[in-house]
């Protein structure tokens, strides 16, 4: 059928071959969409356009939509007999390779869906964990894929799509078709998951500290993050020229990439591009890029594209605050962008997204409108983030001057009976020492 799965195949799993593969666009796909009663239609097309594009950027041809009202589920096939023997005459008349419904679907229920379908039958979950897989460049983002996708496989390695009839001898009273094999399988799996996490764990630790060195310096750092494909990448190489790689693609990046960037009054900071948030995204996958998404927790300060051209722009950006909520990041500054102002035909939703938050930029990253807005913002984010403020330090403790020099943005530095009176920004973190001495206050 042309996805392909290593399970059960002649290479050991530790060569870490793909779970399966959809890359040719010859593969013709069927979306179902479960519209539930309490679902509008217009929510539901929504969903139905995320996930063609989604399987658009797998590598599959989407032949057909079609929508099922799902009043209740059946604990066998999820959608009912009589759903299943439709959806079967469309695959033979439509010539499907591959059935992907919009949400995620138990193994169990795979399984009776593959064998009454007589084809391929995946869900979103499998759809985006390809993506990821064809997305990873760097060794971290690769073995993170590799995890999740070893984690999401384990429990469906008994599907009808994975070549699990090889059985060696065979007499009667033996185990049956395929069950030795699978054992096989299930433990290499089971093993190879053990050491993944174990190389993981090393690559975090580097990670971390990268990470704690750039916080020990006296730069600033920020965050973009956003809905996928809203234009993090491109406003990173707009303002940096960092070549980091721009798709009209969901996940066209995985791994964070971190630039300095000027400010107009000459100040410096460093911004980190960060993976695309998406609404509903596997847990595994979360778990995964944890130590890529905290990039946005310990930055100083956040900025949140959103794709103002997109149908529903305010879904995109609670759920990209949502994802913040779970990584601990609500409680930063942050400036909202209102990208692709260009493409803009409601300009409703950018006025409800302005009354939801402030600061809110409208800005076209492709044609460099709003860009220099932006820096000005970010400079005077950084300025209610890390206030001036006037030290008397001490004649004698030049190290807290030199502290100061170091750490922070000298404005003024006045020498005096009473003492050095220094007049600085400095972030709160290298502020510790200094308390005793600030003047005025």
């Amino acid at each position: 059928m042309g996805i392909e799965q290593f399970i059960g195949s002649e290479e050991p799993v530790s060569k870490g071959k793909r779970v399966y593969e959809i890359k040719d666009e010859d593969q013709r796909a069927l979306l179902l969409i479960l519209v539930p009663p309490t679902e509008s239609e217009q929510g539901a097309k929504r969903r139905a356009e995320e996930l063609k594009a989604l399987v658009d950027t797998m590598g599959a041809l989407t032949v057909r939509t079609e929508f099922i009202p799902l009043r209740q589920t059946n604990s066998a096939t999820l959608i009912g007999s009589g759903k299943v023997a439709a959806i079967k005459l469309l695959v033979e008349e439509l010539e499907i390779d591959v059935v992907i419904f919009d949400q995620g679907i138990n193994p169990r229920v795979q399984r009776n869906l593959e064998k009454e379908m007589e084809t391929c039958v995946i869900d979103r979950d499998e759809v985006i964990l390809q993506i990821f897989a064809d997305r990873a460049a760097t060794k971290e983002a690769t073995l993170q894929v590799e995890l999740a996708r070893l984690e999401y496989s384990l429990p469906r390695l008994t599907r009808r799509w994975t070549n699990l009839n090889r059985q060696q001898g065979g007499v009667k009273g033996t185990k049956g078709e395929g069950e030795t094999q699978l054992e096989l399988d299930r433990r290499q799996i089971q093993d190879r998951i053990v050491a993944l996490k174990q190389m993981l764990e090393k690559v975090v630790q580097q990670r971390t500290i990268q990470r704690n060195q750039r916080l020990s310096g006296n730069i600033p750092t920020g965050a973009i993050v956003g809905y996928t494909n809203s234009g993090k990448s491109s406003l990173l190489n707009a303002l940096t020229n960092a070549g980091v790689l721009v798709e009209d693609k969901l996940f066209a990046t995985l791994d964070p990439t971190t630039r300095m960037v000027k400010l107009p009054g000459g100040e410096e900071i460093l911004l980190s591009d960060t993976v695309g948030f998406i609404s509903d995204l596997p847990h595994n996958l979360v778990n995964a890029f944890k130590s890529t998404l905290e990039e946005a927790k310990y930055a100083d300060f956040l900025i949140i594209v959103c794709d103002a051209s997109h149908p529903d722009m305010i879904a995109s950006y609670t759920t990209t605050v949502q994802v913040l909520e779970e990584l601990g990041c609500t409680d930063k500054p942050a400036i909202v962008l209102a990208n692709k102002m260009d493409k803009v035909e409601d300009a409703f939703a950018v006025s409800r997204l302005k009354s939801l938050y402030t600061p809110v930029l409208e800005t076209s990253i492709k044609t460099g409108a709003g860009l220099d807005t932006l820096l000005t913002q970010i400079g005077i984010t950084l300025h209610e983030l890390c206030p001036t403020t006037t030290y008397l330090i001490p004649n004698s403790r030049h190290d807290l001057v030199a502290h100061i020099h170091r750490f922070g943005q000298v404005e003024s530095i006045d020498y005096t009976e009473e003492g050095i009176l220094v007049k600085s920004r400095i972030q709160e973190r290298f502020q510790g020492q200094l308390h005793p001495f600030r003047y005025g206050q």
